[in-house]
């Protein structure tokens, strides 16, 4: 049978021999004016082997119907059903009003 393993003791390797100024030029500085690309705000979607690049898409407006209005609190175009009351600024709608 082997020996028990105290896996609580702190363990050694070669890596943790590095100085505190080895480990510090590994980590970019914040304020070094790197623009960071990938915008977390804007994520890009791959598909598959598929470049759509030269694809134009046709988006059709239609304008305000007559049984729709926009709430003024969320800015959404409701349906008539969804009218809750009528301030100075404009409709509100029912999800706001609660």
């Amino acid at each position: 049978m082997g020996m028990a393993t105290d896996y609580d003791a702190p363990r050694k390797t070669d890596d943790d021999t590095e100085s505190i100024q080895a480990l510090q030029e590994r980590v970019p500085d914040k304020l070094s004016g790197v623009v960071d690309v990938d915008d977390a705000d804007n994520p890009g979607f791959e598909l598959a082997g598929q470049d759509l690049s030269d694809l134009d898409l046709d988006v059709v407006v239609l304008p305000p119907q007559e049984d729709e209005f926009t709430c003024v609190s969320c800015f959404l175009v409701k349906h008539q059903s969804q009218f809750d009351h009528k301030t100075d600024l404009g409709p509100i709608c029912i999800e706001c009003a609660a």
